[in-house]
């Protein structure tokens, strides 16, 4: 028993910062971002919480899907950009929604989207489950060092939910950890201890793009092989896929080393930039509102980020 994809909703705030709005804010220009990311602009918030994103695109899945929020038996949040540590951002999308059902967080960096797709199979398989509402919703622009121009271009903001329900659509995953903080991490506020005396790093998001690009090119292509033979599948046989949107040369160099056609990926970084775990969520809520996505589609999702981590999966829509 896993699950089937019942609704899906998007959401990202109505604030855009074009490649011509980072030129007066740090050394470099249109051209040099696009070369280097195949990012155009991104949207960020100016008043919203990352709890506010995940309400806004929950309301809209719940709507088409049909569901009140009292029906939820569980809600997941996928995020590592959360306004508190506690409450969590699923207990506040609980509150605002109105819902009475549990709530948690899933850290699992940009991987999280199917790291919470497989634990939602979980709850599921304990037959105690019927409707679970799933969110990656992410604020990086609160994480991001708006002074180095090397990470403030890549990150955006927005959320996308999707409605759960009992099923037997989702095929097969693959979650991989390789547990370490030298190449991508955020750093929290260490506090004022008068005790404390390990050197403080700044809390935002440190990067090491070239260690970053070799791991998720090489991720990327060996999960989706893993995941797609261990369906008992061809890579012909695949109808869409939509990796995590961390940088479009990383899907250019992945999408030469697989034998899927090239148009059966799909991308948005140009639009959004890397909104971490709602990246993925934010694509397939794009493909279902212009009909580019049909039930009974296979479609394979594969991701990377800080941990360091990866995921890929096979669903059936």
């Amino acid at each position: 028993m896993s699950f089937r994809i019942v609704s899906i909703g998007g959401y990202v705030p109505p604030k855009v910062v074009t490649n011509d709005d980072m030129e007066s804010l740090v050394d470099t220009t249109d051209a040099w971002i696009v070369e280097r990311t195949g990012i155009r602009e991104r949207h960020v918030c100016e008043m919203e919480t990352t709890s506010d994103l995940a309400y806004e695109a929950a309301k809209i899945c719940l709507e088409r899907g049909n569901t009140k929020p009292e029906e939820l038996d569980l809600i997941l949040c996928a995020t590592v950009s959360p306004e508190y540590v506690t409450p969590t951002v699923s207990c506040m999308l609980q509150n605002y929604l109105g819902a009475t059902c549990p709530a948690l967080d899933i850290n699992a960096a940009c991987s999280a989207f199917i790291y919470m797709l497989d634990t939602a199979e979980a709850f599921f398989m304990t037959g105690r489950y019927k409707k679970i509402l799933i969110v990656g919703a992410e604020r990086l622009s609160g994480v991001t060092d708006w002074t180095d121009r090397s990470t403030c271009v890549i990150f955006g903001d927005g959320a996308a939910a999707l409605l759960l329900e009992k099923g037997d659509n989702y095929l097969v995953s693959k979650l991989v950890t390789a547990g370490g903080d030298n190449v991508i991490k955020i750093p929290n506020f260490n506090g004022n201890s008068p005790f404390y005396k390990r050197e403080q790093l700044r809390p935002y998001t440190h990067m090491n793009g070239q260690e970053t690009y070799k791991f998720a090119v090489k991720s990327m292509v060996k999960d989706l092989q893993d995941v797609i033979a261990k369906a008992g599948l061809t890579e012909q046989d695949i109808d869409c896929v939509v990796p995590h949107q961390a940088n479009l040369r990383i899907i250019d160099a992945a999408k030469k080393r697989l034998d899927i056609p090239d148009d059966r990926f799909h991308w948005n970084i140009d639009r959004y930039g890397n909104t971490s775990a709602a990246s993925i969520p934010l694509v397939l809520n794009e493909l279902v509102e212009n009909g580019d996505l049909n039930r009974g589609d296979l479609v394979a999702l594969a991701a990377f980020g800080g941990g360091l981590s990866s995921a890929a999966c096979i669903l059936r829509w």
